[in-house]
Order: structure tokens, then C-alpha cells, then sequence
């Protein structure tokens, strides 16, 4: 059975958000080894997407540990141990296309900037493992778009997505998806962004 994932971002982190120097996280690849704090990371995503009235469903404990045990996901900690980020990425289309999802921070380290960084090792990720791939996000989140705008995404029309209907179904789960329906799917209150390693290539 095939486990539907979500591949928005969630923005739970304040749009001003800036870096501290006060927290020494430790951010890097997820393995076998961090498979236990999957429970913490579940639980903050689904009171997070309930807090925000998003209608995002949380991810099942099953789908996460697939993405680190496939070396799909970025976790950040503190030297302590304690949990404090996660994201992950999914290829779409036989990777043609990967996206960046999942991002959420602990409630008690948001506003220090480690959303951003988290952010930009999944981007790194996703270069690293598909370095051909269409790299997307689609968010409502204003800190998000900040994000992948420095990171050179630019804002896509929805035809620009990938068109498997695995991804699609995605959205079934949230309470905007009536709107994404009637407009056949060509747009929605989510924007969509895209990172083209050609274009960004041609650029440098």
C-alpha cells in the first residue's frame, strides 16, 4: 500500500525570523540512528497544522522513517540531544521533479533562524541526490516564499507541477482542496515555486 505524502511546507516559524547565535544546532543528514524521534516529530506536525488551521494531516511515523532510512530527510538537534527540526524531500515522475517538505521546528527553538538553515540543507539534499531535478515547493507561508526566493526559486503556474496523481492527492486532505477543485486544478491559495538547476546554471 502506497502511503500518501504530504509535500507542502509547513511554515511554522515567524516570517521575521532571524539567526541567533545563541543556539549551537547540530543540522545534518537523518540516519537509522535518529529513527527515535520520529514520535516528537509527528506529534509537533500535526498540532502545528491544527494550530495553523491549515488542514494538513500529519505524517504517519511510517513515512518518516522511510525518508531517513533512505537518506531523504534533514534533522537538526541540539548538542544535548534534544529535537529541535526536521524536513524532508520526495522525487516525483521518476525524478523529474523533488520536492521540499515537511519543514517544522520545535516550538521552543522557533524565531532563532534555524527553520532557514534546515531549509537550506533540504535544498542541498535535494541537489545532492537529484541534481537534475525540478526542485518545488508550494506554500502559503510568507517565510517560506522568502526562503526559496533567496535560494533562487521563482513562482510557477500549477501546469508547472509535476501531473501524477499520487501528488495530487496530496491536497485531498486539506480545507482549501474544494478551491483547488473547482479550478481544476490550475490553482489554489498555495503558491507554487520552482528552482531550475538550467536556468540557475545559464545565470552563474
Amino acid at each position: 500500500m502506497k502511503t500518501i505524502q504530504d509535500r507542502r511546507e509547513i511554515a511554522v516559524f515567524s516570517s521575521d525570523e532571524k539567526v541567533s547565535d545563541s543556539y549551537d544546532f547540530i543540522i545534518e543528514e537523518a540516519t537509522i540512528k535518529h529513527v527515535f524521534y520520529i514520535n516528537d516529530i509527528c506529534e509537533e506536525t500535526l498540532l502545528s497544522a491544527k494550530a495553523r488551521g491549515t488542514g494538513i494531516s500529519g505524517r504517519p511515523p511510517e513515512l518518516l522513517e522511510k525518508k531517513i532510512k533512505e537518506g531523504e530527510a534533514i534533522i537538526a538537534f541540539t548538542p544535548d540531544g534534544k529535537w529541535a527540526g526536521f524536513a524532508f524531500i520526495s522525487s516525483w515522475e521518476n525524478g523529474r521533479y523533488v520536492s521540499n517538505s515537511g519543514l517544522i521546528v520545535a516550538p521552543e527553538f522557533r524565531h532563532t533562524g534555524l527553520a532557514k538553515r534546515i531549509k537550506r540543507k533540504t535544498f542541498e539534499l535535494s541537489r545532492k541526490k537529484y541534481p537534475e531535478a525540478l526542485v518545488f515547493s508550494l506554500t502559503t507561508g510568507l517565510a517560506v516564499m522568502k526562503m526559496n526566493h533567496d535560494l533562487g526559486f521563482e513562482p510557477v503556474t500549477y501546469l508547472e507541477l509535476p501531473n501524477d496523481e499520487l501528488f495530487w492527492e496530496n491536497c485531498k486532505s486539506c480545507i482549501n482542496c474544494p478551491i483547488l477543485l473547482s479550478k481544476e486544478r490550475k490553482n489554489c491559495l498555495c503558491t507554487a515555486m520552482l528552482y531550475d538547476p538550467k536556468k540557475s546554471d545559464a545565470n552563474s
